[in-house]
């Protein structure tokens, strides 16, 4: 596949999570007092980018306009699209409560784009419920040439462990590093590029409502993921025809139709739904300066609110460099047992709660009431430390994705060669040390 014609880069971020940005490639583009206007400046086209109910509420009503070469509807009719590691299908058969570790995905040995290299590990829900979320992994050596995406059924949470990646998208031009993430909304149309060759990670997709930044109560103004931190990119356009492919992911499926020119084609826009991007370095953490560990919603970063208040759809939670400064308290994450489901990875560095067997790019899911926590070796080694010293944690970068419903493994995940079959071995060396006091 190939193209010919012209391309505006501009490389640059605004800063602020969900403000009304209005950006433009070329001088003038953007109509002033109106969205529609009769004629466009310059022949383009106007169209609107629609992400919530069109009543939503003021807070949470998400559009942006989009003044574009073609309009959207310009392409070929979609046939389906073939690439069976990637579904959305999550009732295929009885889910056990066996705890699950998977050591990294391989890379591919044969040119594999984003797209050829994602991997469905598990989720629940589904577009048509609006509600859940669609776990995967990726792991790719090639860029998107000729080839352009948009999902339909939710937006994605990209989360890089090995590699940066290149996101341009239909609104500007997004680059990302592991330790920092992004959010490609429903509907944008984007192509992934490999600055370093190849590129491993984690992508949730998110049917249910849109991720945002949590309340803080008690907190405070400040703390956690600070707005400001987030960027969503400036315009930028592409002004290219010729024998291109646009796939996109509808109803759980993936679809594909020829289409003649860039859909990256946008030269102004104006609006609060459009992509961005965050460093997880920047997350200000807060934790216990007395005693006990609290809780990992002290580490949530976004979540996608439920029906349930105080119940989220989905939590994605960090757990970063820190100090753990608890007195009389075992200070690594104890042992516990949730009603939430959580599917855990590893960006970088070492995950204080597991000594050996969870590495970066590895993954765990520990579903709703299934038991888990430090292995025999943290247990020992937590219980006999010095607490009148502080400890640090460095270099170290781990996340949890968690939701309120059980994340249903795929089968493929279940099979794959990469699953550590013996993981519950890692709790075989806790001990009996109950003793009784004489009477």
């Amino acid at each position: 596949m190939q193209g010919k014609g012209a391309t505006m880069v501009s490389n640059g971020y605004q800063s602020g999570f969900g403000n009304e940005f209005a950006t433009e490639a070329v001088p003038g583009t953007l109509p002033v007092g109106r969205n529609s206007p009769q004629r466009v400046a310059h022949g383009l086209y106007a169209e609107q980018l629609t992400g919530s109910a069109f009543t939503a509420p003021r807070g949470s009503n998400r559009r942006s306009w989009l003044y574009r070469i073609r309009p959207a509807v310009m392409h070929g009719e979609f046939t389906p699209f073939d690439q069976p590691r990637l579904h959305g299908n999550f009732s295929h058969a009885a889910v056990s409560p066996n705890q699950l570790r998977w050591d990294p995905l391989p890379l591919p040995g044969t040119p594999t784009d984003f797209i050829e290299g994602l991997y469905t590990m598990g989720g629940n829900g589904g577009p048509e419920a609006h509600t859940g979320a669609g776990i995967h992994m990726y792991a790719a050596n090639a860029d998107m040439r000729g080839r352009y995406f948009y999902n339909a059924d939710g937006e994605l949470l990209i989360v890089p462990q090995l590699g940066r990646l290149r996101l341009r998208t239909e609104m500007g031009v997004i680059d990302i590093e592991p330790q920092q993430i992004a959010v490609i909304p429903r509907g944008v149309r984007f192509a992934v590029e490999l600055p370093d060759g190849q590129a491993r990670g984690y992508v949730c997709e998110n049917f249910g409502a849109l991720l945002k930044l949590p309340d803080l109560g008690p907190i405070g103004s400040n703390g956690l993921a600070n707005p400001r931190d987030f960027e969503t990119p400036v315009a930028a356009y592409e002004n290219l025809e010729g024998e291109f492919e646009l796939v996109a992911k509808f109803h759980g499926r993936l679809w594909r139709a020829d289409i003649n020119h860039s859909p990256l084609d946008v030269v102004g826009w104006h609006g609060n739904f459009a992509p961005y991007r965050y460093d997880l370095r920047h997350f200000n953490a807060i934790g216990s300066i007395s005693y006990d560990h609290p809780d990992p919603s002290i580490f949530l970063v976004l979540h996608s609110a439920s029906d349930t208040p105080g119940t989220s759809n989905l939590d994605f939670v960090i757990f970063p460099p820190r100090w753990l400064v608890a007195q009389n308290t075992f200070r690594p994450p104890w042992f516990h047992r949730n009603i939430a489901s959580e599917f855990m990875g590893l960006i970088h560095g070492a995950y204080d709660a597991k000594a050996e067997g969870f590495v970066p790019g590895g993954a765990s899911l520990h579903n709703c009431m299934s038991g888990h926590g430090p292995d025999a070796a943290t247990f020992d080694k937590a219980s006999n430390a010095d607490l009148s010293k502080p400890d640090v944690i460095t270099e170290t970068m781990a996340f949890m994705f968690e939701t309120r419903g059980v994340i249903c493994p795929s089968e493929q995940a279940i099979a794959a060669d990469h699953r550590q079959r013996g993981y519950q071995a890692c709790w075989s060396g806790l001990r009996d040390n109950f003793t009784p006091p004489k009477a």
